[in-house]
């Protein structure tokens, strides 16, 4: 989606070898775990916003490696991570670190808190639903509870972020809405399948009059993954107005979501730590947007297909 892409341009890492060391950092981190499915070459351009060729290049590049294959009617899977060894306890890690462990972890306990602020929900959806099919097809075990409570952006004003470079081009924000759209449709249809699993799940969203400048994730009110957008100039395909079925490239300004640095954080058992200062003030920002906008009137509830707010 639109800001969770990788940009076409800027700083002096190619394109291709962006696209390659995000796909590699996904193997790595368990996004892809073995014998999973890599998306589509067409999905893989839309989410890096990238061309076709570009992906198949990168994709190339670890096929030549032998971390993945691609048969004949079955798509690409993933063959072999690039760093099979095990995580070390989080608490070890250095300053940066990935979502995949932590939910894992957090899927392991009787009860899964999660407080995101994000600008699309992309990630979390990813990380969610392969806790979904582990439970129900690998019988991996359950939690009783699972309670998420998410910011959002709304749709329903536009952003300062993902942008048209013409002021007055809304169809990249048009987009970007539809995409957030599509995925509290999502977020909602997972909320019903961990149900069906036999645990208790709740799902609410807020929906504020901001643009996101980072994305804060808060784990079992313990652990903290906080990552800064990173504004880049990229083009963005949209359908060409007055011609079906044609695309054209947009100049746009858009976020470096797909692959950024995540810092983590804890709360400690002394609150003077630096980890535990920027956790109690990071929740505390969490709290007060989730509280105080609660009951602003707009037109999120009418428009938008995703789970109902609090």
């Amino acid at each position: 989606m639109a800001t969770s892409r990788t940009a076409d341009s800027g700083g002096g890492e190619s394109t291709q070898a962006r696209v390659e060391r995000v796909l590699r950092e996904q193997l790595e981190n368990g996004t892809y775990p073995p014998q999973a499915r890599v998306p589509s070459q067409r999905q893989l351009a839309d989410d890096f916003g990238v061309s076709r060729d570009t992906v198949q290049r990168a994709l190339a590049r670890l096929t030549e490696d032998g971390l993945i294959e691609t048969r004949g009617g079955s798509g690409t899977r993933v063959i072999r991570v690039p760093n099979s060894r095990p995580h070390p306890p989080q608490s070890l890690r250095p300053g940066s670190a990935s979502l995949k462990p932590l939910i894992e972890q957090a899927f392991r306990q009787d009860e899964v808190s999660l407080d995101v602020a994000t600008l699309t929900a992309e990630t979390l959806l990813r990380h969610l639903r392969n806790q979904h099919e582990l439970i129900a097809f690998e019988g991996a075990g359950a939690p009783e509870r699972l309670r998420i409570r998410m910011l959002l952006p709304w749709t329903t004003e536009r952003l300062a972020y993902p942008r048209a470079r013409k002021a007055e081009d809304n169809r990249i924000w048009e987009r970007w809405r539809t995409m957030v759209r599509e995925n509290g449709s999502r977020l909602e249809e997972l909320r019903a399948g961990f149900t069906g699993l036999g645990v208790e799940t709740s799902v609410e969203i807020q929906h504020l009059p901001l643009t996101p400048q980072f994305k804060l994730y808060v784990i079992n009110d313990e652990h903290m993954l906080f990552g800064p957008y990173t504004v880049l100039p990229r083009t963005i395909k949209v359908p060409r107005e007055g011609h079906p079925g044609e695309d054209e490239a947009v100049d746009s300004l858009d976020v470096l979501g797909l692959g950024a640095t995540l810092s983590y954080h804890r709360l400690e058992a002394d609150d003077r730590t630096h980890d535990s200062v920027f956790f109690t003030s990071m929740r505390e920002w969490f709290d007060s947007h989730w509280d105080r906008w609660s009951n602003v009137p707009h037109r999120e509830k009418a428009t938008d297909g995703a789970p109902a707010e609090k």
